[in-house]
Formats: structure tokens, C-alpha cells, sequence
């Protein structure tokens, strides 16, 4: 046995498909397949059940997952810190930060590398959460901050907080953090918000249909700089978090009031990749982030409920 039939095993178990592992890995169907019949028999057991739409998991294969992922946990454990804490750190760190976030994380993140770490070459990748999962699982970026990820077994993720989401509104809307709008009333307000393809609009989605009424949106966009602009220039309000708009708050540019009954949140995670080595520059990554968050939720810059 050796940890790459592991590791395979982990990605087909996710996917349920020899051939989604295959396009994930980018490893040849048939390699793939090998290296799950040489684990079956040197297991003696049956991981998988064979059908027309796939490969389900048999009892002794999922009993055999919990034990795989474990195991290629601590390896990867070992690896990071294998080289000591002392050491310099050198190379290259791809960190996936959604658009509402990079806005804010971006400069204190480089900072602190420039200032501990300088040879380490930083890359910022901003996405939606659904393309930073898929990067993420494809080894292009090394950790990523997601909101509300699906559990798998090819991610470790570190829960930081449940973030409020707010009613975003031009200068002249009257809205104040210290006067939460009833969503029922924020629903009836002309509507910019991003398509049903993002996470957040299909957190407003079931909002909506708990308080028993229907958006009223007018314009959809996933671009986050274009909905603050149209709210901006009066063309009506949007739904977002607080932290990516809070600057133009302070200076008048927007107002903002949280939304209840109900009050819609979002769980915002650090993930990393459970089935390879975690770098020591991911990890100070992490870190960093972690120390950021905390920061902003502390002088009440990022609002939420619950901070990690």
C-alpha cells in the first residue's frame, strides 16, 4: 500500500466517479482504477460498488475512508513540520480569497509577508467560493477562505464565523446599523443582487421563502464592484455583508441596516486539502488570516454573530 492509492481512493470516494477523479487529478482513468483494484486486494475487502452512474462506497469502504483520511493527515502533518519552525520560509503560496474578502484581507496579508517572510512569492487568487473549491481540490491554489462549503473528505476546514448579511442602500435610504429592516420589507425593495448561480443569492433565495415572500430583483450581476456602484448611483439596494462595504459607510457613500425575521448569515471557513502536504507558507497563511478576522470582528468592522 503507499499513500497515492489513498489519496486516490479519498478523491473517488468524493466524487463517486473514476472519471471525475481522473479529470480532478489529471491522472489517466486507467491508472486510477488500478491503483483501487491493487487497494481492494491488498485490503481483501470491496471499496466500492460498481454502477451504471458511478461508484458507491460499501460499508467496509466507507469504515476504510475515515481510517485512509486520518492516515494521510498525519503524513502531511509530518511533512510541514518536519522542517522545523525556525526556518526561513521561501517559495510560493497561492492563497483563494472571495471578492468580499479580498478587499479587505489582500493588503494586511502581504504586508505580513513582506515584513516575516519576504521570499515567499505571494499570489491572490479572488473568486467565488465555487471556483476557489474546485481550484482548491486541483492542487492550483494551497488554501482558501470559502463560505459555506460543502463537508468532503478532501478538505480540512476551520470554521471563523457566521457572518451577518446586510440591506445595502444609497445615502439618502436612511438605513443604520442600530435599525434592523424586517426582511419582508428589504424583499419589496427594488433588487441588485448576484445570479442563482452564487452562494449568497441562494441564501437570500431561502430567506425569502421563510418569511413568505419573493425577491423584487431588477438587475442581476457577479460582479461585486458593479453592485455597489448601481446602489451607489440610486439605481436601487443590495444584500451583502457589512466588511467589504463598511469605508463607504464611514464616509457616506452607502447606508447599511441588518436584515431579521429572519436574519440571513453566512459561515465563512479556512479550508485546505486533506489528501496532500499543507506548506509551512500556507499554514502561516492561515494564520495570518485568522489573526486578520479576529482583528476586524474585534473593532466591529466585520459584523458577525458569532466570531471563531
Amino acid at each position: 500500500m503507499d499513500i497515492a492509492q489513498l489519496r486516490t481512493f479519498i478523491h473517488v470516494a468524493e466524487l463517486g466517479s473514476l472519471n471525475k477523479a481522473a479529470g480532478r487529478l489529471r491522472i489517466a482513468q486507467p491508472a486510477l482504477s488500478r491503483q483501487i483494484r491493487l487497494l481492494e486486494e491488498e485490503l481483501g475487502v470491496r471499496l466500492f460498488d460498481r454502477h451504471g452512474r458511478g461508484m458507491a462506497l460499501t460499508d467496509e469502504g466507507r469504515d476504510t475512508l475515515r481510517h485512509a483520511t486520518r492516515v494521510v493527515a498525519a503524513l502531511e502533518e509530518l511533512k510541514a513540520s518536519a522542517a522545523g519552525p525556525g526556518t526561513a520560509l521561501s517559495g510560493h503560496v497561492a492563497i483563494g480569497l472571495p471578492p468580499t474578502v479580498a478587499d479587505i484581507v489582500s493588503v494586511p496579508l502581504v504586508a505580513a509577508f513582506r515584513a516575516q517572510h519576504p521570499k515567499v512569492m505571494v499570489q491572490l487568487v479572488s473568486a467565488y467560493s465555487g471556483y476557489l473549491l474546485d481550484w482548491l481540490y486541483r492542487g492550483e491554489i494551497d488554501l482558501a477562505m470559502l463560505y459555506d462549503p460543502r463537508a468532503t473528505y478532501a478538505l480540512r476546514s476551520q470554521p471563523l464565523m457566521r457572518e451577518r448579511l446586510f440591506l445595502i442602500g444609497p445615502p439618502g435610504a436612511g438605513l443604520a446599523k442600530d435599525r434592523p429592516v424586517p426582511f419582508r420589507e428589504a424583499a419589496r425593495e427594488p433588487l441588485l443582487l448576484p445570479s442563482l448561480r452564487q452562494g449568497l443569492r441562494v441564501i437570500l433565495e431561502k430567506a425569502a421563502l421563510d418569511a413568505g415572500v419573493a425577491l423584487n430583483v431588477i438587475v442581476e450581476t457577479d460582479s461585486y464592484t458593479a453592485l455597489k456602484d448601481l446602489v451607489r448611483h440610486g439605481h436601487g439596494c443590495t444584500i451583502l455583508p457589512f466588511t467589504p462595504i463598511h469605508e463607504d459607510v464611514a464616509a457616506g457613500r452607502l447606508t447599511a441596516a441588518p436584515l431579521t425575521d429572519p436574519a440571513p448569515t453566512r459561515q465563512l471557513v479556512l479550508a485546505y486539502p486533506s489528501d496532500r502536504q499543507v506548506s509551512r507558507a500556507a499554514r502561516y497563511a492561515g494564520e495570518v488570516l485568522t489573526t486578520i478576522l479576529r482583528d476586524h470582528v474585534e473593532r466591529d468592522v466585520w459584523a458577525s454573530p458569532t466570531p471563531a
